[in-house]
Protein backbone atom coordinates (compact mmCIF):
# COMPACT_ATOMS: atom_id res chain seq x y z
CA UNK A 1 0.00 0.00 0.00
CA UNK A 2 1.01 3.71 -0.90
CA UNK A 3 1.91 5.67 1.91
CA UNK A 4 0.09 8.70 1.52
CA UNK A 5 1.80 12.33 2.91
CA UNK A 6 -0.57 14.15 5.04
CA UNK A 7 0.44 17.37 3.36
CA UNK A 8 1.68 18.77 0.72
CA UNK A 9 5.77 19.14 0.40
CA UNK A 10 7.25 22.45 1.72
CA UNK A 11 10.05 23.27 -0.27
CA UNK A 12 13.17 24.21 1.45
CA UNK A 13 12.79 27.94 -0.07
CA UNK A 14 9.25 28.11 1.22
CA UNK A 15 10.84 27.69 4.60
CA UNK A 16 13.16 29.91 4.64
CA UNK A 17 11.00 32.53 2.97
CA UNK A 18 8.93 31.97 5.63
CA UNK A 19 11.35 31.84 8.34
CA UNK A 20 12.47 35.72 7.39
CA UNK A 21 9.34 37.06 7.56
CA UNK A 22 8.47 35.56 11.04
CA UNK A 23 11.65 37.19 12.12
CA UNK A 24 11.00 40.22 10.10
CA UNK A 25 7.62 40.74 11.79
CA UNK A 26 8.70 40.24 15.11
CA UNK A 27 11.36 42.85 14.95
CA UNK A 28 9.10 45.21 13.68
CA UNK A 29 6.38 44.47 16.25
CA UNK A 30 9.48 44.65 18.67
CA UNK A 31 10.64 47.83 18.00
CA UNK A 32 7.01 49.72 17.39
CA UNK A 33 5.71 48.84 20.92
CA UNK A 34 8.79 49.31 23.08
CA UNK A 35 8.83 52.34 20.64
CA UNK A 36 5.93 53.42 21.41
CA UNK A 37 6.40 52.79 25.12
CA UNK A 38 9.65 55.11 25.28
CA UNK A 39 8.44 57.97 23.18
CA UNK A 40 5.36 58.08 25.41
CA UNK A 41 6.86 57.28 29.06
CA UNK A 42 11.30 57.72 28.08
CA UNK A 43 13.35 55.40 30.34
CA UNK A 44 10.69 55.29 33.08
CA UNK A 45 8.24 52.44 33.46
CA UNK A 46 4.65 53.48 34.83
CA UNK A 47 2.07 51.14 36.06
CA UNK A 48 -1.05 50.87 33.83
CA UNK A 49 -3.51 53.07 36.47
CA UNK A 50 -7.43 51.93 37.36
CA UNK A 51 -9.87 54.34 37.11
CA UNK A 52 -11.45 55.78 39.94
CA UNK A 53 -14.68 53.88 39.61
CA UNK A 54 -13.01 50.46 39.46
CA UNK A 55 -10.14 50.46 42.57
CA UNK A 56 -11.83 47.28 43.82
CA UNK A 57 -10.34 45.99 40.95
CA UNK A 58 -6.95 46.21 43.51
CA UNK A 59 -4.09 45.97 41.07
CA UNK A 60 -1.42 47.00 38.94
CA UNK A 61 1.09 45.81 36.06
CA UNK A 62 4.24 47.82 34.67
CA UNK A 63 3.89 49.24 30.92
CA UNK A 64 6.96 46.53 30.19
CA UNK A 65 4.33 43.44 31.01
CA UNK A 66 1.54 44.89 29.21
CA UNK A 67 3.95 45.59 26.13
CA UNK A 68 5.16 42.28 26.28
CA UNK A 69 1.71 40.90 25.85
CA UNK A 70 0.87 43.20 23.09
CA UNK A 71 3.77 42.04 20.91
CA UNK A 72 2.95 38.01 21.85
CA UNK A 73 -0.48 39.17 21.08
CA UNK A 74 0.57 40.89 17.37
CA UNK A 75 2.63 37.78 16.78
CA UNK A 76 -0.52 35.24 17.31
CA UNK A 77 -2.79 37.06 15.41
CA UNK A 78 -0.79 37.55 12.36
CA UNK A 79 -0.12 33.69 12.60
CA UNK A 80 -3.93 32.92 13.46
CA UNK A 81 -4.64 35.19 10.34
CA UNK A 82 -2.43 32.96 8.47
CA UNK A 83 -0.39 36.42 6.91
CA UNK A 84 2.53 34.06 6.31
CA UNK A 85 0.30 31.21 4.53
CA UNK A 86 2.33 29.75 1.45
CA UNK A 87 -0.78 29.98 -0.81
CA UNK A 88 -0.79 34.38 -0.78
CA UNK A 89 2.77 35.37 0.22
CA UNK A 90 4.60 37.03 -2.70
CA UNK A 91 1.44 37.73 -4.93
CA UNK A 92 -1.91 39.40 -4.62
CA UNK A 93 -3.24 41.83 -2.16
CA UNK A 94 -4.19 39.05 -0.12
CA UNK A 95 -1.35 39.13 1.70
CA UNK A 96 -1.65 42.89 3.08
CA UNK A 97 -5.38 42.51 3.52
CA UNK A 98 -4.96 39.56 6.03
CA UNK A 99 -1.80 41.71 8.26
CA UNK A 100 -4.47 45.42 8.48
CA UNK A 101 -7.37 43.14 9.43
CA UNK A 102 -5.23 41.28 11.78
CA UNK A 103 -3.92 44.02 13.43
CA UNK A 104 -7.07 46.21 14.08
CA UNK A 105 -8.59 43.36 15.28
CA UNK A 106 -5.75 43.05 18.00
CA UNK A 107 -6.32 46.58 18.62
CA UNK A 108 -9.93 46.29 18.58
CA UNK A 109 -10.08 43.33 21.07
CA UNK A 110 -7.70 45.48 23.39
CA UNK A 111 -9.61 48.32 23.35
CA UNK A 112 -12.54 46.36 24.62
CA UNK A 113 -10.20 44.91 27.23
CA UNK A 114 -8.85 48.11 28.51
CA UNK A 115 -12.38 49.15 28.48
CA UNK A 116 -13.67 46.52 30.94
CA UNK A 117 -11.06 46.34 32.88
CA UNK A 118 -10.92 50.05 33.33
CA UNK A 119 -7.37 50.37 33.12
CA UNK A 120 -6.13 53.64 31.83
CA UNK A 121 -3.70 52.84 29.20
CA UNK A 122 -2.13 55.96 27.86
CA UNK A 123 -3.44 57.02 24.60
CA UNK A 124 -0.44 58.74 22.94
CA UNK A 125 1.05 54.74 23.59
CA UNK A 126 -1.90 53.41 21.20
CA UNK A 127 -1.68 55.90 18.89
CA UNK A 128 2.09 55.43 18.11
CA UNK A 129 1.80 52.05 17.91
CA UNK A 130 -1.09 50.60 15.88
CA UNK A 131 -0.61 52.92 13.02
CA UNK A 132 3.43 52.67 12.58
CA UNK A 133 3.64 48.90 13.60
CA UNK A 134 1.10 48.35 10.65
CA UNK A 135 2.99 50.58 8.10
CA UNK A 136 6.26 49.14 9.16
CA UNK A 137 4.48 46.09 8.65
CA UNK A 138 2.94 46.42 5.36
CA UNK A 139 6.40 48.21 4.39
CA UNK A 140 8.82 45.04 5.34
CA UNK A 141 6.05 42.08 3.33
CA UNK A 142 6.70 44.67 0.55
CA UNK A 143 10.43 44.86 0.85
CA UNK A 144 10.79 41.00 1.43
CA UNK A 145 8.22 40.99 -1.93
CA UNK A 146 10.46 42.75 -4.07
CA UNK A 147 13.52 40.37 -2.95
CA UNK A 148 11.20 37.04 -4.24
CA UNK A 149 10.11 38.80 -7.45
CA UNK A 150 14.21 39.23 -8.32
CA UNK A 151 14.54 35.60 -7.06
CA UNK A 152 11.52 34.81 -9.57
CA UNK A 153 12.84 36.54 -12.19
CA UNK A 154 16.56 34.80 -12.25
CA UNK A 155 14.19 31.27 -12.01
CA UNK A 156 14.85 30.60 -7.99
CA UNK A 157 12.59 30.37 -5.51
CA UNK A 158 9.20 29.37 -7.57
CA UNK A 159 6.76 26.34 -7.93
CA UNK A 160 8.45 23.47 -10.83
CA UNK A 161 4.60 22.88 -12.48
CA UNK A 162 3.45 20.13 -15.06
CA UNK A 163 0.61 21.06 -17.43
CA UNK A 164 -1.72 18.39 -18.04
CA UNK A 165 -4.17 18.89 -20.46
CA UNK A 166 -5.25 19.12 -24.06
CA UNK A 167 -2.76 21.21 -26.22
CA UNK A 168 -4.79 24.19 -26.65
CA UNK A 169 -5.97 24.36 -23.25
CA UNK A 170 -2.32 23.90 -22.27
CA UNK A 171 -1.21 26.92 -24.49
CA UNK A 172 -3.38 29.47 -23.18
CA UNK A 173 -2.37 28.93 -19.17
CA UNK A 174 1.12 28.71 -19.94
CA UNK A 175 0.73 31.78 -21.61
CA UNK A 176 -0.92 33.80 -18.78
CA UNK A 177 1.55 32.21 -16.34
CA UNK A 178 4.65 33.32 -18.51
CA UNK A 179 3.06 36.89 -18.62
CA UNK A 180 2.85 37.08 -15.32
CA UNK A 181 6.82 37.84 -14.23
CA UNK A 182 6.19 37.26 -10.50
CA UNK A 183 4.22 34.31 -10.54
CA UNK A 184 5.55 31.50 -8.17
CA UNK A 185 4.88 28.92 -10.83
CA UNK A 186 7.77 28.19 -13.11
CA UNK A 187 6.39 25.58 -15.76
CA UNK A 188 8.61 23.02 -16.96
CA UNK A 189 7.12 20.95 -19.11
CA UNK A 190 3.49 19.64 -20.13
CA UNK A 191 1.47 16.66 -20.76
CA UNK A 192 -0.61 16.59 -23.65
CA UNK A 193 -3.22 13.62 -24.96
CA UNK A 194 -0.78 13.34 -28.39
CA UNK A 195 2.10 13.09 -25.97
CA UNK A 196 5.64 12.93 -27.54
CA UNK A 197 3.95 13.54 -31.11
CA UNK A 198 3.33 17.50 -30.22
CA UNK A 199 6.87 17.48 -28.87
CA UNK A 200 6.58 21.09 -27.64
CA UNK A 201 3.98 23.86 -27.43
CA UNK A 202 3.54 26.77 -29.17
CA UNK A 203 5.31 28.97 -26.75
CA UNK A 204 8.38 26.53 -26.52
CA UNK A 205 7.42 24.25 -23.58
CA UNK A 206 8.68 21.03 -24.27
CA UNK A 207 6.04 17.89 -24.21
CA UNK A 208 6.78 15.57 -21.51
CA UNK A 209 4.72 12.11 -22.88
CA UNK A 210 0.82 11.43 -22.43
CA UNK A 211 -1.66 11.87 -19.98
CA UNK A 212 -0.57 8.13 -18.64
CA UNK A 213 3.02 9.23 -18.10
CA UNK A 214 1.84 12.41 -15.23
CA UNK A 215 3.59 10.58 -12.00
CA UNK A 216 6.77 9.37 -14.23
CA UNK A 217 7.37 13.14 -15.35
CA UNK A 218 6.76 14.49 -11.87
CA UNK A 219 9.26 12.06 -10.74
CA UNK A 220 12.16 12.47 -13.32
CA UNK A 221 11.62 16.29 -13.50
CA UNK A 222 10.98 16.85 -9.59
CA UNK A 223 8.27 18.84 -9.86
CA UNK A 224 6.12 19.61 -7.22
CA UNK A 225 3.06 21.13 -8.82
CA UNK A 226 0.84 19.62 -11.65
CA UNK A 227 -2.05 21.71 -13.36
CA UNK A 228 -4.73 20.36 -14.60
CA UNK A 229 -5.68 22.45 -17.49
CA UNK A 230 -8.99 19.90 -18.71
CA UNK A 231 -9.45 17.51 -21.31
CA UNK A 232 -12.42 15.39 -21.99
CA UNK A 233 -10.26 12.19 -21.94
CA UNK A 234 -9.55 12.72 -18.28
CA UNK A 235 -12.73 11.97 -16.19
CA UNK A 236 -13.46 11.73 -12.78
CA UNK A 237 -12.51 8.50 -11.66
CA UNK A 238 -9.05 8.92 -13.13
CA UNK A 239 -9.28 12.61 -11.93
CA UNK A 240 -9.42 11.02 -8.07
CA UNK A 241 -7.22 8.60 -8.60
CA UNK A 242 -4.39 10.92 -9.37
CA UNK A 243 -4.99 12.93 -6.86
CA UNK A 244 -4.06 10.33 -4.66
CA UNK A 245 -1.00 9.83 -6.34
CA UNK A 246 -0.29 12.89 -6.39
CA UNK A 247 -0.93 12.93 -2.69
CA UNK A 248 1.30 10.17 -2.15
CA UNK A 249 4.10 12.38 -3.17
CA UNK A 250 3.26 15.87 -1.44
CA UNK A 251 2.36 17.36 -4.89
CA UNK A 252 0.00 19.99 -5.28
CA UNK A 253 -2.59 19.84 -7.85
CA UNK A 254 -4.01 22.42 -9.01
CA UNK A 255 -7.19 23.02 -11.60
CA UNK A 256 -7.19 25.19 -14.04
CA UNK A 257 -11.23 26.21 -15.15
CA UNK A 258 -11.53 27.94 -18.81
CA UNK A 259 -12.13 31.30 -16.96
CA UNK A 260 -10.03 33.72 -17.85
CA UNK A 261 -9.51 37.33 -16.51
CA UNK A 262 -11.76 36.94 -13.69
CA UNK A 263 -10.71 38.60 -10.03
CA UNK A 264 -10.79 36.15 -6.70
CA UNK A 265 -13.76 38.49 -5.22
CA UNK A 266 -16.66 37.86 -8.45
CA UNK A 267 -15.23 33.79 -7.67
CA UNK A 268 -16.83 31.66 -5.35
CA UNK A 269 -16.48 27.97 -4.71
CA UNK A 270 -19.44 25.81 -3.58
CA UNK A 271 -19.85 22.27 -2.79
CA UNK A 272 -23.36 21.05 -4.22
CA UNK A 273 -23.72 17.14 -4.02
CA UNK A 274 -19.88 16.42 -3.81
CA UNK A 275 -18.81 18.51 -6.76
CA UNK A 276 -16.76 21.63 -6.28
CA UNK A 277 -18.90 24.25 -8.16
CA UNK A 278 -17.54 27.41 -9.45
CA UNK A 279 -19.98 30.51 -8.46
CA UNK A 280 -19.11 33.41 -11.07
CA UNK A 281 -20.87 37.02 -10.22
CA UNK A 282 -22.03 39.27 -12.84
CA UNK A 283 -19.57 42.08 -12.54
CA UNK A 284 -21.31 45.38 -11.27
CA UNK A 285 -21.33 49.20 -13.25
CA UNK A 286 -23.60 50.83 -10.34
CA UNK A 287 -24.70 51.23 -6.59
CA UNK A 288 -22.64 51.89 -3.38
CA UNK A 289 -19.07 50.94 -4.41
CA UNK A 290 -19.34 53.03 -7.41
CA UNK A 291 -20.79 55.81 -5.17
CA UNK A 292 -17.64 55.24 -2.73
CA UNK A 293 -15.29 55.29 -6.12
CA UNK A 294 -16.92 59.18 -7.09
CA UNK A 295 -16.51 59.90 -3.78
CA UNK A 296 -13.29 58.74 -3.63
CA UNK A 297 -12.25 60.48 -7.34
CA UNK A 298 -13.50 63.72 -5.33
CA UNK A 299 -11.74 63.94 -2.24
CA UNK A 300 -8.23 62.81 -4.10
CA UNK A 301 -8.34 65.46 -7.12
CA UNK A 302 -9.94 68.43 -5.39
CA UNK A 303 -6.86 67.73 -2.52
CA UNK A 304 -4.57 67.05 -5.81
CA UNK A 305 -6.07 69.81 -7.02
CA UNK A 306 -4.86 72.63 -3.92
CA UNK A 307 -1.86 70.99 -3.13
CA UNK A 308 -0.28 70.76 -6.77
CA UNK A 309 -1.21 74.62 -7.49
CA UNK A 310 2.43 75.64 -7.11
CA UNK A 311 3.36 72.62 -9.98
CA UNK A 312 0.53 73.76 -11.87
CA UNK A 313 1.85 77.54 -11.97
CA UNK A 314 5.56 76.54 -12.47
CA UNK A 315 4.62 73.96 -15.78
CA UNK A 316 2.13 76.75 -17.21
CA UNK A 317 5.39 79.04 -17.17
CA UNK A 318 7.76 76.69 -18.57
CA UNK A 319 5.21 75.32 -21.39
CA UNK A 320 4.31 78.93 -22.54
CA UNK A 321 8.54 79.97 -22.21
CA UNK A 322 8.95 77.14 -24.63
CA UNK A 323 6.84 77.63 -27.21
CA UNK A 324 4.50 79.86 -28.23
CA UNK A 325 0.65 79.12 -27.58
CA UNK A 326 -1.75 78.15 -24.91
CA UNK A 327 0.03 76.05 -21.68
CA UNK A 328 -3.32 74.12 -21.27
CA UNK A 329 -4.40 71.72 -24.36
CA UNK A 330 -7.91 70.70 -25.44
CA UNK A 331 -8.94 67.79 -26.74
CA UNK A 332 -12.65 65.38 -27.37
CA UNK A 333 -12.63 61.93 -25.94
CA UNK A 334 -14.83 59.53 -25.70
CA UNK A 335 -16.12 59.07 -21.72
CA UNK A 336 -18.83 56.76 -19.61
CA UNK A 337 -21.12 55.12 -22.51
CA UNK A 338 -19.99 56.90 -25.53
CA UNK A 339 -20.27 60.41 -24.31
CA UNK A 340 -18.04 62.79 -25.26
CA UNK A 341 -16.20 65.95 -23.21
CA UNK A 342 -13.51 67.68 -22.98
CA UNK A 343 -10.34 66.35 -21.71
CA UNK A 344 -7.78 68.57 -20.78
CA UNK A 345 -3.45 68.03 -20.71
CA UNK A 346 -0.61 70.23 -20.29
CA UNK A 347 0.73 71.31 -23.80
CA UNK A 348 3.50 69.01 -25.10
CA UNK A 349 3.27 69.61 -28.77
CA UNK A 350 3.34 72.29 -30.84
CA UNK A 351 0.10 74.39 -31.99
CA UNK A 352 -0.38 72.77 -35.03
CA UNK A 353 0.42 69.15 -34.55
CA UNK A 354 -3.04 67.80 -35.20
CA UNK A 355 -2.73 69.72 -39.00
CA UNK A 356 0.64 67.82 -39.62
CA UNK A 357 -0.66 64.40 -37.89
CA UNK A 358 -1.65 63.35 -41.27
CA UNK A 359 1.50 63.27 -42.59
CA UNK A 360 3.11 60.88 -39.68
CA UNK A 361 0.66 58.12 -40.21
CA UNK A 362 2.61 55.91 -42.13
CA UNK A 363 5.68 56.13 -39.15
CA UNK A 364 3.40 55.45 -35.89
CA UNK A 365 5.33 53.24 -33.50
CA UNK A 366 1.94 52.52 -32.29
CA UNK A 367 0.10 48.93 -32.07
CA UNK A 368 -2.40 49.72 -34.67
CA UNK A 369 -5.09 51.31 -33.41
CA UNK A 370 -3.04 53.54 -31.23
CA UNK A 371 -1.15 56.31 -32.95
CA UNK A 372 2.22 56.82 -31.17
CA UNK A 373 6.12 58.15 -32.46
CA UNK A 374 8.96 57.65 -30.30
CA UNK A 375 10.94 60.15 -31.87
CA UNK A 376 7.80 62.63 -32.69
CA UNK A 377 8.76 65.90 -34.27
CA UNK A 378 5.82 67.86 -32.79
CA UNK A 379 7.17 67.34 -29.35
CA UNK A 380 8.49 70.71 -27.57
CA UNK A 381 11.51 70.18 -25.55
CA UNK A 382 9.46 70.81 -22.43
CA UNK A 383 6.51 68.34 -24.00
CA UNK A 384 9.29 65.54 -24.02
CA UNK A 385 9.96 65.89 -20.28
CA UNK A 386 5.98 66.33 -19.40
CA UNK A 387 5.70 63.03 -21.25
CA UNK A 388 8.61 60.87 -19.93
CA UNK A 389 6.93 61.74 -16.49
CA UNK A 390 3.39 62.07 -17.07
CA UNK A 391 3.37 65.51 -15.94
CA UNK A 392 1.59 66.18 -19.20
CA UNK A 393 -1.71 64.66 -17.67
CA UNK A 394 -1.96 66.69 -14.26
CA UNK A 395 -4.83 68.78 -15.25
CA UNK A 396 -6.99 65.75 -15.80
CA UNK A 397 -7.64 66.66 -12.04
CA UNK A 398 -9.97 68.89 -13.09
CA UNK A 399 -11.75 66.63 -15.50
CA UNK A 400 -11.76 64.17 -12.65
CA UNK A 401 -13.33 66.70 -10.21
CA UNK A 402 -15.82 67.90 -12.88
CA UNK A 403 -17.19 63.59 -12.84
CA UNK A 404 -16.10 63.07 -17.07
CA UNK A 405 -12.91 60.88 -15.56
CA UNK A 406 -11.62 58.74 -12.59
CA UNK A 407 -8.56 58.77 -11.03
CA UNK A 408 -8.44 54.74 -12.07
CA UNK A 409 -9.76 53.34 -15.37
CA UNK A 410 -9.38 52.60 -19.06
CA UNK A 411 -7.36 54.58 -21.23
CA UNK A 412 -9.49 57.60 -22.69
CA UNK A 413 -10.21 56.97 -26.54
CA UNK A 414 -10.22 59.21 -29.29
CA UNK A 415 -13.25 59.27 -31.21
CA UNK A 416 -11.80 57.58 -34.83
CA UNK A 417 -10.34 55.13 -32.14
CA UNK A 418 -13.70 54.18 -31.26
CA UNK A 419 -15.11 53.63 -34.19
CA UNK A 420 -12.00 50.94 -34.80
CA UNK A 421 -13.46 48.63 -31.43
CA UNK A 422 -15.02 45.30 -32.11
CA UNK A 423 -17.67 44.17 -29.88
CA UNK A 424 -15.48 43.49 -26.97
CA UNK A 425 -13.57 46.49 -26.78
CA UNK A 426 -17.02 48.74 -26.53
CA UNK A 427 -17.26 47.37 -22.63
CA UNK A 428 -14.43 49.91 -22.31
CA UNK A 429 -16.76 52.43 -22.09
CA UNK A 430 -19.19 50.66 -19.26
CA UNK A 431 -16.73 52.74 -16.37
CA UNK A 432 -15.49 55.89 -16.61
CA UNK A 433 -11.52 56.49 -18.28
CA UNK A 434 -9.04 57.18 -16.21
CA UNK A 435 -5.66 59.20 -15.51
CA UNK A 436 -3.98 56.12 -14.93
CA UNK A 437 -4.88 52.36 -14.76
CA UNK A 438 -2.97 48.99 -15.47
CA UNK A 439 -2.16 49.65 -19.05
CA UNK A 440 0.08 52.28 -17.54
CA UNK A 441 1.37 50.55 -14.80
CA UNK A 442 1.83 47.41 -17.48
CA UNK A 443 4.05 49.11 -20.12
CA UNK A 444 2.11 51.61 -21.59
CA UNK A 445 2.60 52.22 -25.43
CA UNK A 446 4.28 49.01 -24.82
CA UNK A 447 1.67 46.94 -25.09
CA UNK A 448 -0.02 45.63 -28.22
CA UNK A 449 -3.58 46.69 -28.58
CA UNK A 450 -4.63 42.90 -27.61
CA UNK A 451 -3.27 43.53 -24.69
CA UNK A 452 -4.00 46.87 -23.87
CA UNK A 453 -8.02 45.70 -24.24
CA UNK A 454 -7.14 42.78 -22.34
CA UNK A 455 -6.06 45.04 -19.43
CA UNK A 456 -8.71 47.73 -19.44
CA UNK A 457 -11.61 45.23 -20.08
CA UNK A 458 -10.24 43.09 -16.92
CA UNK A 459 -10.31 46.42 -14.49
CA UNK A 460 -13.82 47.40 -16.20
CA UNK A 461 -15.02 43.85 -14.79
CA UNK A 462 -13.31 43.77 -11.50
CA UNK A 463 -12.32 46.96 -10.02
CA UNK A 464 -12.17 47.66 -6.18
CA UNK A 465 -11.66 50.61 -4.68
CA UNK A 466 -8.58 48.43 -2.91
CA UNK A 467 -7.53 47.88 -6.42
CA UNK A 468 -7.54 51.34 -7.06
CA UNK A 469 -5.33 52.29 -4.37
CA UNK A 470 -2.74 49.56 -5.64
CA UNK A 471 -2.68 50.97 -9.23
CA UNK A 472 -2.24 54.80 -7.82
CA UNK A 473 0.61 53.46 -6.00
CA UNK A 474 2.28 51.37 -8.89
CA UNK A 475 1.48 54.71 -11.09
CA UNK A 476 4.01 56.49 -8.76
CA UNK A 477 6.76 53.92 -8.58
CA UNK A 478 5.79 53.88 -13.36
CA UNK A 479 6.27 58.08 -13.31
CA UNK A 480 9.17 57.83 -10.92
CA UNK A 481 10.82 55.12 -13.28
CA UNK A 482 8.93 55.21 -16.80
CA UNK A 483 8.78 52.53 -19.03
CA UNK A 484 6.95 53.04 -22.51
CA UNK A 485 6.53 56.86 -21.81
CA UNK A 486 6.72 58.60 -24.99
Amino acid sequence: MTAVSLRPRVLPWERAYATRLVVTDLLIVIVTVFGAQLVSFGLTDPQVRVAEEARFLSFSIEYTIVSVLLVVAWMLILGFYATRDRKITGSGSTEYKRIIDASLRLFGLFAIAVFLLKLEVGRGYLLLALPSGLVLLLFGRWLWRRWLVRKRRSGGYSHRALLLGNREKSEHVAASIQRDITAELQVIGALTRQGSVDRTLSNGIPVLGAFDDVLEAVDSTAADTVILTGADAIGPQVMRRLGWDLEARGVRLIVAPALTDIAGPRIHARPVAGLPLIHVDFPTFEGRRHTAKRAFDIVASGLGLVLLSPVFLVLTILVRRDSPGPAFFRQERVGLNGKRFAMHKFRSMVTDAEAQLHSLLDQSDGNGILFKLKQDPRVTKVGAILRRYSLDELPQLIDVFRGDMSLVGPRPPLAHEVEQYDDWSHRRLLVKPGITGLWQVSGRSNLSWEDSVRLDLYYVENWSLTGDIIILWRTVKAVIRPVGAY
